[in-house]
């Protein structure tokens, strides 16, 4: 007889009191949540983190004392325990929970902006999927030791040139999505390149305003540019552009030998806006097959169809593997669909993107595999 799968044990940290009445009363609504715990600041956490286990901690960032970022770092983050950041939309607000992220949390979800009761039921139903998809990035045995080398090892080695992309950079261009873990995955991957790399776009699901504090985080980090995606906005070779989070869609139209930025308003897409489907729709169409589509960490099925339809055009596309994603949720609905050539562990996703280049545009015909192949074409 198969168990039961048991309830998600959820510490929720904040100095406001009305904050953990409202977490607790909208989490303890989901049947596969159970909040055990609630705490006012770090030192309360500690505390009852030394009887208890939980396997999720949600966290405020700015509170008296010790603040949520310096807890996270001196005593969550080699505890068998997931994070998702609660946070407010302040500039020092998502500058710290940026911090969070790349520390080690596994999601952000942005406090109210008017009031706890306004979008509650939305705002809720967030945070429920960001604890139980926390929860599982921890389940698996050994699995944040691997991710944590996987990171190091990323940090610590720049991805490999070829002599045909230095040739030719604006002939391509790279199309990331990502989601829960993605920050941490894309500041490793993004950190790896030198400057003679083609133009990135890059969906990350994230809040409105915390996608700008990303950028400019990652700007001062990368040797090549990071900023906000903003309409018009040219894809150049050594430019990320990362779509404004929770306001609008981005999409590429070409222009000439160019290609241009759009944003433009729209109900979500598999849950989400800005959405990775419409973005590699757009790339799709656009590139005409020249260009390389990668799959990060993330929970959902956002941008499997979209890669699909870089793959019928001729792109190079491909998932992050599960060993070493934090969610195993869209690289596998894209590895399952068909749309991901190959699955790549985090450390060769930046080598993998590089590679992609010198190997040249392939016809739709010369991606079709077998259908009962894993990762094949269906047909």
């Amino acid at each position: 007889m198969i168990a039961e799968p048991s309830a998600v044990r959820v510490l929720i940290v904040d100095d406001s009191a009305m904050i953990r009445k409202v977490l607790t009363m909208g989490l303890s609504r989901d049947p596969d949540i159970e909040v055990i715990g609630t705490a006012s600041n770090a030192a309360a956490a500690e505390a009852f983190l030394s009887r208890e286990t939980p396997d999720v901690v949600t966290l405020d960032i700015e509170m008296p004392g010790l603040d949520g970022l310096s807890f996270l770092k001196t005593y969550l983050r080699d505890r068998p325990v997931a994070t998702v950041v609660i946070s407010g939309h302040s500039g020092r607000g998502t500058d710290i929970a940026i911090e969070a992220l790349r520390a080690g949390a596994v999601d952000v979800i942005a406090k109210p902006t008017v009031g706890v009761g306004s979008g509650l039921d939305t705002i809720m139903a967030d945070v429920a999927a960001s604890v139980k998809a926390a929860a599982r990035s921890v389940a698996r045995p050994g699995a944040r030791m691997h991710r944590e080398a996987l990171m190091r090892a990323v940090a610590s080695r720049p991805a490999q040139n070829t002599p045909s992309l230095r040739l030719h950079p604006k002939d391509w261009l790279f199309a990331i999505g990502a989601s829960t873990g993605g920050v941490r995955a894309l500041s490793a991957v993004l950190e790896s390149f030198g400057p003679d790399i083609p133009g990135i776009v890059i969906v990350q699901h994230m809040p409105e305003d915390f996608t700008n504090a990303f950028a400019r985080r990652l700007n001062g980090l990368c040797r090549i540019e990071v900023r906000e995606a903003a309409e018009g906005d040219r894809v150049e070779p050594g430019l990320a552009l990362i779509a404004p989070g929770g306001l609008c869609h981005m999409s590429l139209v070409r222009m000439g030998d160019d290609f241009r930025v759009r944003l433009t308003e729209g109900p979500p897409v598999c849950f989400s806006r800005p959405s990775v489907d419409v973005l590699f729709n757009s790339v799709a169409v656009a590139s005409r097959g020249r260009a390389t589509g990668m799959i990060l960490t993330g929970m959902g099925r956002d941008g499997s169809e979209g890669l699909r339809q870089m793959r019928a055009s001729g792109a190079r596309t491909f998932a992050q593997d599960e060993a070493s994603s934090t969610v195993y949720g869209m690289p596998l609905a894209a590895w399952e669909n068909g749309a991901a050539e190959d699955r790549i562990p985090l450390d060769r996703v930046a080598d993998t993107l590089l590679r992609s280049v010198g190997q040249g545009a392939r016809g739709p015909g010369d991606n079709k595999l077998t259908a009962a192949q894993p990762g094949g074409w269906p047909t």
